[in-house]
Parts: structure tokens; C-alpha cells; sequence
């Protein structure tokens, strides 16, 4: 083995066919859980990597590094929950929706009202009936969401499947409206989108079985002890 194959991964955009190459954020990923090197590994729920993909090619080289230090956090978690894909994707919204183009604002508006109706569904409460950041979120674009609102009050045929392709979409929208929108901190917004991706996961993984608790000898009355 030489000095290449023992190199540590430089985080870079776009995929790489082995280490010596750089690394994007998933594939770096793969490398640290000793998983066969992939952008798509099995180590992470595949929406939350979709997202590290998104922010990995959309921050700039300058703030990429950056990201480095998030890679372990990201092993190991792949909750099942059916809230993870509508969770994750609306923090994503929330984070972008107040400042990304108004194309974008139309897009996303519609996307967050459709996972929002999907957690109210879940949840048994109402669907019209909005988690607050969404919300707030919602508010802050006023003639996007009232659009939203009228269009998802159609009925369309042939909806697309909302985990595997109106989440991955959304999410990718919201990550690239970021990066281009006309704020003086795009890589520091796309680090705060990330971290807070990471933890919408992690609050869904399911929580340790509780140790069982140790078994107690029995107490010998006198008479037995004297035995």
C-alpha cells in the first residue's frame, strides 16, 4: 500500500471514481463506515444524502471544508419513520423558501404544502393544519402561497410519488435556490440547512431498548441463612 491509498479524501463537487480523486460529501461517507465506495451508500437515509450531495456541490470550494467535520454524524442513521422524508424536506423549504427566486418560491410553496398534508395525515390532525416554522415560512411569500394553495386544491392525475420524486426535487430546489440567491452568506445558510437535516434525523431514529435490569438475589431470612 502507498502513500496514495492512505490519503484522507479532499471534499470536492461531483462524484469521483476512488478516494485519490477527492471526495464528495457522501462518498467520503462511504469511505469512514468501510462501505464500498458510492455517493448513494447504505450507511444514510437516502433523502438526508441526497441532501449532503446537494450542499457538498452547491457550497463553494472555499466553504466546502467546512462540511467536513458533519461526515461522521451522518453514518449510521437511516431511520424508517414514514415523518422522516415530509420532515426533512420541510425544514429544507423553511430554510430557503424567504429567500430563494420567486420561480422557486412556487415550486417549493407547493412542495411543502403537499408533505405538510402528508404529516397531517400521518398525524391524524386536519390537512389544512400547518406545523408553525411552515407556517411561517408559508407567510413570508405571500402571492406564492396563495398560487400553492390553488394548486393543490386541483385534482391532478398521476400525483408523483411524494418520497421518491417530490422530496428529492424539492430538496435539490431549495439547496441550488441558496447557493444563487442574493444573500452575502449562501455557504453559511447551506451549512445551517444540513445540520438541521442531520437533525430532523436523528430525532426519528428509534430510541435504544432500555437495559433490563439486573436480577436481585433473593433475601435469606435469618433462619434460612443459618442453614
Amino acid at each position: 500500500m502507498n502513500n496514495l491509498d492512505l490519503a484522507v479524501p479532499v471534499l470536492s463537487r461531483g462524484k469521483h471514481r476512488n478516494p485519490r480523486k477527492g471526495a464528495c460529501f457522501m462518498e467520503f461517507a462511504s469511505y469512514l463506515a468501510g462501505e464500498p465506495w458510492s455517493d448513494h451508500p447504505a450507511c444514510t437515509h437516502a433523502l438526508l444524502a441526497g441532501v449532503a450531495r446537494d450542499v457538498n456541490d452547491c457550497t463553494t470550494d472555499a466553504g466546502r471544508s467546512r462540511l467536513a467535520p458533519l461526515i461522521p454524524s451522518v453514518i449510521g442513521l437511516t431511520p424508517d419513520d414514514p415523518h422522516v422524508v415530509p420532515r426533512v424536506t420541510a425544514v429544507c423549504i423553511q430554510h430557503a423558501l424567504p429567500i430563494v427566486s420567486q420561480e422557486r418560491q412556487y415550486i417549493l410553496a407547493v412542495a411543502l404544502l403537499v408533505g405538510e398534508r402528508h404529516l397531517a395525515a400521518l398525524d391524524g390532525r386536519p390537512l389544512d393544519d400547518l406545523e408553525p416554522a411552515s407556517q411561517a415560512a408559508l407567510e413570508s411569500v405571500p402571492a406564492a402561497t396563495k398560487w400553492a394553495r390553488s394548486f393543490t386544491s386541483r385534482a391532478h392525475r398521476g400525483t408523483p410519488d411524494f418520497a421518491k420524486r417530490t422530496a428529492p426535487r424539492a430538496v435539490s430546489c431549495a439547496v441550488e435556490g441558496i447557493s444563487q440567491a442574493c444573500v452575502p452568506d449562501p455557504d453559511d445558510r447551506l451549512y445551517k440547512l444540513l445540520t438541521s437535516a442531520i437533525d430532523e434525523c436523528k430525532a426519528w431514529m428509534p430510541k435504544p431498548a432500555p437495559a433490563p435490569a439486573p436480577v436481585q438475589p433473593p433475601t435469606l431470612v435469618p433462619e434460612e441463612a443459618a442453614r
